[in-house]
């Protein structure tokens, strides 16, 4: 928490740098306008949350006066015309200057990223979350899962601050959650997400390589959103996700590596009615040119998003052959 004093030394400065603008700007919609100039000016890159320039600014300027982003038009047209405090302008002028010059995703300068409609604590220990993993979850898996019996035993692999883990917890009330990693660091935030939905008692981070710690634990259903970025998509990654740890998103020359070792594993971890769930993104045709004999179902997803397939044990050991021969 910054202190009032560190707000009036760090508004002296902008006051040297920027005196005419933060005193010409007074109302919301003012640093809206104002974030959103810069925002172009520096031509940032939007994937951390938003897609446009507006959504982007209008967050980052509520966040940072501590608003709430869900508003009626009127609520926020009642809002646009509040005027700011010194302190106030001097912390959104810090954090559209992190945003634009020092590129850093929004959520990282919040600290508080969205998913499956829940806030979620994040810094730079683990990955802003964006999975579409939130559409299945939502809808339970529908299609795959049978409606009468929820999963008891779940796993979420690779869980980094988890979300994903959290949100099956509350889709499914009735299951205990294994949330794990190989970071400690990613952990460390996991367990902050877990106290502040207060299930200690039902999700429990662990850290493992993906199986290696697991031995003897059967799950009616493994989810799974690995490292699946291929090396020339890695080369290629806006400045914003260098701020990410590079190793929850590179995962070999096809970004496969880590996927392979979760399939030809999986069998021995889930019970007999069990199912597989893995995220690939954009590794999808990849996938598909590597493992063009593996028989999996592609999760079709309505609200944007793709690459996520599912497998049941039955399917898994039906097609062992084929996956001994990925090892």
């Amino acid at each position: 928490m910054e202190s009032a004093e560190q707000f009036e030394n760090a508004y002296a400065m902008v006051s040297e740098e920027k005196s005419e603008i933060v005193s010409e700007l007074s109302c919301v919609i003012d640093w809206i306008r104002y974030a959103m100039s810069e925002l172009q000016r520096y031509g940032v890159y939007f994937g951390h949350g938003t897609d446009n320039v507006w959504d982007e600014a209008e967050h980052l300027v509520f966040l940072s006066l501590d608003l709430p982003l869900v508003l009626s038009l009127e609520q926020k047209q009642a809002l646009y015309a509040a005027k700011l405090t010194n302190q106030e302008k001097c912390k959104t002028v810090d954090w559209i200057e992190k945003r634009t010059k020092d590129e850093l995703p929004l959520p990282y300068i919040s600290n508080t990223s969205w998913f499956a409609n829940m806030p979620f604590y994040v810094d730079e220990r683990v990955l802003v979350p964006r999975s579409p993993f939130a559409e299945l979850i939502n809808n339970r898996f529908t299609g795959y899962l049978s409606e009468k019996e929820e999963p008891l035993h779940i796993l979420d692999m690779c869980t980094g601050s988890a979300c994903i883990a959290i949100a099956l917890a509350h889709k499914f009330p009735l299951a205990m959650v294994d949330a794990v990693d190989i970071d400690t660091d990613a952990l460390d935030v996991a367990s902050v997400n877990i106290a502040n939905y207060q299930l200690e008692e039902r999700v429990y981070p662990l850290l493992s390589d993906v199986f290696e710690s697991l031995t003897g634990q059967q799950y009616d259903l493994i989810v799974a959103n690995p490292p699946y970025v291929d090396a020339e998509d890695m080369a290629d990654l806006p400045s914003e996700y260098h701020h990410e740890p590079e190793h929850a998103l590179a995962s070999g020359f096809d970004g496969l590596d880590l996927t392979v070792q979760i399939l030809t594993k999986a069998t021995q971890f889930l019970r007999d009615d069990g199912w597989l769930f893995v995220e690939v993104g954009n590794s999808e045709v990849n996938f598909e040119r590597r493992m063009n004999r593996l028989n999996v179902s592609w999760c079709k997803l309505a609200h944007g998003g793709s690459g996520i397939f599912a497998i049941s044990k039955a399917e898994l050991m039906a097609q062992q052959e084929i996956l001994d021969e990925l090892e």
